[in-house]
């Protein structure tokens, strides 16, 4: 059996504005079905501890889950917890109508991080990041430039990136080009 690796095999850009950084692999879980189920909603709080709400996600340490349409949500947990974690849930949702799938490896996650992290993301994506506007706890699901992306804010400087790995190393590069030396905005 081969070992699991990640896009980029922890990348980082470091000589700029803010710091970009491949996180490595990360356990994700897409579940669909009726968000309001009381089961589903007792199953994602023992792996996040919270349900999400609308545009949000609920953290705890690794784990989290993330809200990301009216009947689905992306849950987070080490890579190597995958497989029990979608056991658990079948055990748990028996009887009710879900899907769960491992798209670990289908993702790529990155971290944007330092005083100007806002003005990187800002640059390439339509959301407002003004300090009262976009808070640790939010979610969106968005574009990055022309790349299909989710994130949310980990720290008051620091972002998290998700996307499709097939397109890992254009993301890596259009956060890196972002965050260039001397391309501040300014504007948060």
């Amino acid at each position: 059996m081969s070992n699991a690796v990640s896009a980029l095999q922890g990348a980082s850009y470091v000589d700029g504005i803010a710091d970009v950084t491949e996180f490595g692999l990360r356990g994700m879980i897409t579940l669909r079905g009726d968000l309001s189920d009381k089961k589903l909603i007792k199953a994602v709080k023992s792996i996040a501890g919270a349900m999400p709400g609308m545009r949000s996600i609920a953290l705890e340490e690794d784990d989290g889950a993330a809200w990301m349409s009216p009947d689905e949500l992306l849950l987070m947990v080490p890579h190597g917890d995958v497989a029990s974690t979608i056991e658990g849930l079948s055990k748990s949702l028996a009887g009710t109508h879900f899907l769960a799938a491992d798209v670990s490896d289908a993702r790529a996650v990155f971290e944007v991080s330092g005083p100007k992290a806002r003005d990187v993301m800002a640059k390439l994506a339509p959301v407002d990041f003004a300090n009262s506007a976009f808070e640790k706890g939010m979610f969106r699901r968005s574009r990055l430039a022309q790349v299909p992306a989710a994130f949310w804010m980990n720290e008051q400087d620091a972002f998290t990136v998700v996307c499709f790995r097939s397109v890992a190393q254009y993301m890596f590069d259009l956060l890196s080009v972002a965050a260039q030396p001397g391309s501040e905005v300014d504007a948060f």
